[in-house]
């Protein structure tokens, strides 16, 4: 009897269905918890989002130059990650070590945020209350001139009380090998000003700034994408431009010594032009010899000098804007009436789970 029992399938409970109006009922219930909260948490929000300053954001996009050789070496490397040799046959396969996906990283580098340092910003005066406009790096910009919380003031000022008096590192210069904590903390807030994105099918870059004043956001905006065709310039001109410093060198040594047998050569033939003995004409023959070696070698330089000056040329990336850099005329954030409904909104679902908890409609409600 007992193992029929122990047999028998067991039926499942099946869960009692969920009385919306009861549960509509007990939220009502304490509507008074509702009137007194809603409010102080709305009043909250506001005052938190109030104290956050205001920021804007400018948007600069670049699509820079690739040549077939930098395409074939994207190829090169892809076809190699599934174990296939195409070969590095051709002039420029591989070479190419700083592709646009690699621009994020480059940007993000110390040497990269150091560089934008000393450049000139202006925050600009009104007239009408006699403000003069003021010029100053950027660097002391970001030191002295950003807006933040009060909060964050009065917790530098709590934990200011328990460090020891230091005096103020000023440094003599800018060495990015060896930061003070000041201009590491200027670095960190770059790191989130100032953003890079790459697409990887387009290859477009897009710089994005964020600062709490426009003039100036823009201003960096543009800045930054200078610096960053500047920096691409260099990189992809270097070899070029070392062979055509290299050339140029050649050529100033080479036009030296053909000037010089040139010089010898005239001499001797003014010395000895009515002289008729053999072995003059032949330290004259010796002489024109070595003066068209030297003018042979002088040619041939300064073709070279050419060529590189072309391979500069030709290895200067161009860059196409597709879009340019404009002052904002509206803030990007922060959105003080999202702010302000969303802590609502979680302060109204937490008041609701401690009602439907409190009246037992819970469980029901979550099928336990």
């Amino acid at each position: 009897m007992s193992e029929n029992t122990n047999n028998a399938p067991q039926v499942k409970r099946k869960p009692a269905p969920i009385d919306f109006g009861k549960i509509f009922r007990d939220l009502r219930k304490h509507k008074r918890l509702y009137y007194i909260a809603l409010p102080i948490a709305f009043v909250v929000a506001a005052f938190y989002a109030l104290s956050l300053p205001n920021f804007y954001a400018c948007t600069v996009k670049l699509s820079p130059e690739i040549s077939s050789s930098r395409t074939n070496a994207g190829l090169l490397s892809l076809a190699s990650s599934f174990g296939v040799n195409l070969g590095t046959g051709g002039a420029g396969l591989g070479t190419e070590a700083l592709f646009p996906t690699v621009y994020p990283d480059l940007m993000n580098s110390v040497d990269f945020k150091t560089s934008l340092f000393p450049i000139p910003v202006t925050i600009e005066g009104n007239e009408e209350k006699n403000i003069p406009s003021r010029t100053m790096s950027y660097y002391d910009y970001l030191c002295n001139e950003q807006k933040s919380p009060w909060w964050s003031k009065v917790i530098r000022g709590f934990f200011g009380l328990f460090k020891k008096d230091k005096k103020k590192e000023e440094p003599k210069g800018l060495d990015p090998f060896r930061l003070t904590r000041k201009q590491t903390a200027v670095v960190k807030a770059l790191n989130r000003k100032v953003q890079c994105k790459v697409d990887k099918k387009t290859m477009v870059i897009t710089i994005n700034v964020l600062d709490q004043n426009p003039v100036i956001c823009a201003t960096m905006a543009d800045s930054v994408k200078t610096h960053l065709q500047r920096f691409i310039t260099n990189y992809r001109t270097s070899k070029a431009r070392v062979d055509l410093e290299y050339n140029r060198k050649l050529y100033v040594k080479a036009k030296a010594r053909y000037d010089e047998a040139r010089n010898q050569y005239a001499k001797f033939s003014d010395a000895n032009q009515d002289v008729m003995l053999e072995s003059v004409r032949t330290k004259l023959v010796d002489l024109e010899n070595e003066m068209q070696l030297q003018y042979n070698a002088y040619t041939q330089v300064s073709a070279q000098v050419l060529a590189a000056e072309a391979r500069v040329q030709q290895d200067t990336p161009a860059f196409t804007t597709l879009q340019s850099a404009t002052v904002p005329v509206r803030k990007a954030g922060p959105s003080r009436s999202k702010m302000c409904i969303a802590f609502c909104f979680f302060v109204f679902v937490c008041i609701s789970i401690y009602v439907l908890n409190k009246e037992g409609d819970l469980k029901p409600l979550l099928g336990l």
